[in-house]
C-alpha cells in the first residue's frame, strides 16, 4: 500500500507526477501560502509532507500522528523543531548544494549593484533627474581587487569567493567554525577573527545558517568596526542581523551601502525605513529564485522524500535527525 504524502506547496508537473507514482497525495496547489489551519488539518492521515517555510513544531506534530518524513525544499531548516521531531523519531530532509552557484550569483549582483549604484541610478535615469554635467554625483566604487570578507564558508560561501577571486581578483578573508583548507589553497583565501574580517574588508559578505549562537551575529558593536567605504551583504537570515543597528549605520554614513536579501520580518513592511535609504538594495528574498534550480530543489525533496517513505535513508537526511 502507497504511502499518503501531502505537498504544502505547489510543485512542477513533473515533480508532481514522481510523486505520484510512488505515493498517494493531496497538496495545496495555490500561488499564496497555505493556511495554517488548512495545512494542520490535511495532516491527520498522512506519513510524509513537502513543505518550504512554516513551522514544524509540536502543534503541528500533534496533528499528525502518521508522520514519518518532513522534507523541506530549502537548505536553512530553522523552523524545524528538532528536539520535538526527534522525540518523535520523525526524519528531516533538506536540499542543499544545489542552490549554491544560483545564490552564488545573486549575493554578487548585490555586490555590483551597490558598489556601482545600479538600482539607485537606474531609477535616477527613468525618473528623469539625468542632465549633463552629472559627474562625481554618479561615482561609485571599484570591487576588483578589493577585499571580500565572508562570514560562514560554506559551500555558498566558497561559490562566492571562486567569483571573486577568479573573476575579480578579490582579496579573500574568511571567518567560520572551522578551517577551510580548500579554499585556502585553491583562493588564497586568508582564515582570520571576525573582528580582523570586518576592519579589513571592502565587502562583508553574511552567509552563517541561523542558529542561537547567529542571532543578531552582526550588531552595532560589528558594524561600527567596518570601514566608511565598506558594504554590508546579507544573504542569510534575517534575525543575523540586529536590524536597528544596521538601518542606523547606513543613515549615518558609518558604512558606504548595504545589499539585502532577507529581513527580521519578511515580507518586510512597505513603510520600513530601510526601503527609503538610496544606499540599500532590497530584494524580495529570492536567492535560489530561477526556475532551473527551484526545479530541481523540488525534484530533490520529492526524492528525499520518497526514498524515507519506502524505508531507505534519503540521501540529504539532517545530521541532527537521524534514527
Amino acid at each position: 500500500m502507497k504511502p499518503k504524502v501531502f505537498i504544502a506547496r505547489p510543485v512542477p508537473p513533473e515533480v508532481e507526477a514522481y510523486i505520484g507514482k510512488h505515493c498517494h497525495y493531496s497538496k495545496w496547489d495555490r500561488p499564496e501560502p497555505i493556511p495554517r489551519s488548512h495545512l494542520l488539518e490535511s495532516l491527520r492521515d498522512v506519513n510524509g509532507l513537502l513543505t518550504s517555510g512554516g513551522k514544524i513544531n509540536s502543534e503541528l506534530l500533534d496533528h499528525a500522528p502518521h508522520l514519518q518524513v518532513v522534507s523541506t525544499m530549502s537548505v536553512g531548516y530553522d523552523n524545524f523543531d528538532l528536539d520535538a521531531m526527534r522525540e518523535r523519531k520523525i526524519l528531516g530532509t533538506n536540499t542543499p548544494s544545489v542552490l549554491n552557484d544560483t545564490v552564488a550569483d545573486l549575493i554578487f549582483a548585490l555586490i555590483l549593484d551597490v558598489a556601482r549604484r545600479v538600482s539607485e541610478l537606474d531609477r535616477y535615469v527613468k525618473d528623469g533627474s539625468w542632465k549633463r554635467g552629472d559627474v562625481e554625483s554618479l561615482f561609485g566604487l571599484d570591487v576588483h581587487h578589493k577585499t571580500l570578507g565572508i562570514i560562514g564558508m560554506g559551500e555558498i560561501g566558497e561559490a562566492v569567493a571562486r567569483r571573486a577571486r577568479r573573476g575579480f581578483e578579490m582579496d579573500i578573508l574568511y571567518h567560520n567554525r572551522s578551517r577551510k583548507r580548500r579554499a585556502e589553497a585553491d583562493l588564497d583565501a586568508v582564515y582570520c577573527s571576525l573582528q580582523q574580517l570586518l576592519k579589513e574588508s571592502d565587502f562583508v559578505v553574511l552567509m552563517t545558517p541561523l542558529t542561537p549562537e547567529t542571532v543578531r551575529l552582526i550588531g552595532e558593536r560589528e558594524l561600527s568596526l567596518m570601514k566608511s567605504t565598506a558594504v554590508f551583504i546579507n544573504a542569510s537570515r534575517g534575525a543575523t542581523v540586529d536590524e536597528e543597528a544596521l538601518l542606523s549605520a547606513l543613515q549615518n554614513k558609518r558604512i558606504y551601502g548595504a545589499g539585502l536579501d532577507v529581513y527580521e520580518r519578511e515580507p518586510i513592511a512597505p513603510g520600513h525605513a530601510l526601503l527609503r535609504l538610496p544606499n540599500v538594495v532590497t530584494l524580495p528574498h529570492i536567492g535560489s529564485a530561477t526556475h532551473e534550480t527551484r526545479y530541481q530543489m523540488a525534484m530533490m525533496a520529492a526524492e528525499n522524500l520518497v526514498t524515507a517513505l519506502s524505508g531507505h535513508t534519503p540521501p540529504n537526511l539532517l545530521k541532527e535527525l537521524s534514527v
